[in-house]
């Protein structure tokens, strides 16, 4: 009678450890981009899984151990968004005791990259699967954007080249005509590449009455690109065009691969004390941070990897040619006169937090050929600022002064110029 009851008690006991074992998903999101699409699992504890493919038709399943159906879930398939570039379909059901099986119907063969983040800042255990084109790196490139028009700049040798023919593009000529001959005439655009800060699951800062950094930034990189595009000689080209995260590294690589000839960096931070205010400027440093602030605010950028979840396994070798950095003095004192010349603008609408370039070591600003600047536009957490920084007026009004910056730049530093210009015949 003992052994039997001893062995009751057992087989009870292993069934409530593995109850105890059993969780539910706190959070499922889901991130479309034109390089990748992007599925997060969020608990709070490390998911344990499996996965495979199939194909005829493509599939990619992932069993997830010990994760009971809930909410979250569920919820995935009704964030998927029709004109996802790799996912047809999710679905989710219980595979065998124990086990939640996950089927990704694809559109087209996939790369899958599938790795665990430890708890960050808001963040719990997150499982990260990144969906990437079979015929591309694994790592993020440059085939969404367009190549640079009419004549391409100087070629950086360790950028990847675009794996998709890129649409073309025409420069504004002057037309030939008898009254205006002998008018001077855009052999080539200026490419400006604009990086929208933070994006996906790295909201950036967040202010007082909920506003996200993420999203004003991608709204002003908007408009920034609208007004640079009317200029007769310039082009504004997005790193992200929506909501979804890029690796910090991966937008130096995006912007050399466009040949850029500018870098400008959009950002709306928070500080510890919200009664800070004012626009900033900052380049990059080849050595320490010009002030503690700065030191400060470059730490809190370069965490946007950690916190939008950067798959440190990847051993991406153009990326790492891309960031060796050798010879960037002169790149480094184009940017100061370029942000000099941006924030005399922007001091005309707004208060300055401080009436010089800042410096410090900025991973976005890493290009080693191209005059690249972070903008902070205002402090998000201060209520004041929240309110002007949602405001489409003061977003335009913001967005002329960089523009007007960026002209002023060139005006006083032709030589600097990558247009060529040519008489017309």
């Amino acid at each position: 009678m003992l052994p039997i009851l001893l062995r009751t008690f057992l087989l009870c006991g292993l069934l409530a450890s593995g109850w105890a074992q059993a969780l539910q998903l706190s959070a499922s999101r889901l991130w479309p981009s034109p390089d990748y699409t992007r599925i997060t699992l969020e608990a709070n504890q490390a998911v344990t899984h499996k996965s495979f493919s199939l194909t005829n038709p493509d599939r990619l399943v992932i069993d997830l151990e010990g994760v009971e159906p809930g909410a979250a879930l569920d919820a995935l398939s009704s964030q998927l968004a029709a004109d996802d570039p790799y996912i047809a379909a999710i679905r989710v059901g219980v595979n065998r005791p124990g086990v939640m099986r996950l089927v990704i119907d694809l559109k087209t063969a996939v790369k899958p990259a599938i790795f665990q983040l430890q708890p960050l800042e808001q963040y719990g255990h997150r499982l990260v699967v990144d969906l990437y084109p079979a015929h591309a790196p694994t790592s993020a490139g440059a085939s969404s954007i367009p190549a640079s028009p009419v004549e391409p700049a100087q070629a950086a040798t360790a950028s990847p080249a675009p794996d998709v023919a890129p649409p073309p593009y025409t420069a504004k000529v002057a037309p030939r005509n008898p009254a205006t001959a002998g008018e001077l005439r855009y052999a080539r655009l200026i490419t400006v590449a604009i990086d929208a800060g933070h994006g996906g699951e790295d909201p950036g800062a967040i202010g007082a009455a909920g506003s996200r950094e993420k999203v004003i930034t991608l709204a002003l990189a908007k408009k920034l690109k609208q007004k640079l595009d009317a200029q007769d000689n310039m082009r504004g080209v997005l790193i992200r065009d929506g909501d979804y995260f890029v690796p910090l590294g991966q937008r130096v690589v995006k912007a050399r691969a466009l040949k850029a000839d500018l870098l400008m960096s959009i950002h709306a931070d928070a500080f510890i004390k919200p009664h800070a205010r004012g626009s900033s400027v900052f380049a990059l440093s080849e050595g320490g941070a010009s002030s503690v602030a700065a030191r400060w605010l470059a730490k809190k950028e370069n965490d946007a990897d950690l916190i939008g979840g950067m798959n440190i396994d990847v051993k991406d070798p153009s990326l790492k040619r891309t960031l060796i950095d050798l010879t960037q003095t002169t790149t480094i004192n184009d940017s100061m006169k370029l942000g000099h010349a941006v924030l005399k603008e922007i001091g005309g609408i707004n208060t300055l937090h401080k009436a010089h370039v800042e410096q410090a070591g900025f991973a976005v600003l890493k290009a080693p050929d191209i005059p690249s600047i972070l903008v902070e536009t205002a402090f998000i957490s201060n209520p004041e600022e929240e309110r002007r920084l949602n405001d489409p007026a003061y977003q335009d009004k913001l967005v002329d002064a960089i523009v007007n910056g960026i002209k002023a730049y060139f005006a006083t530093h032709p030589t600097a110029l990558p247009t060529r210009l040519t008489r017309n015949p």
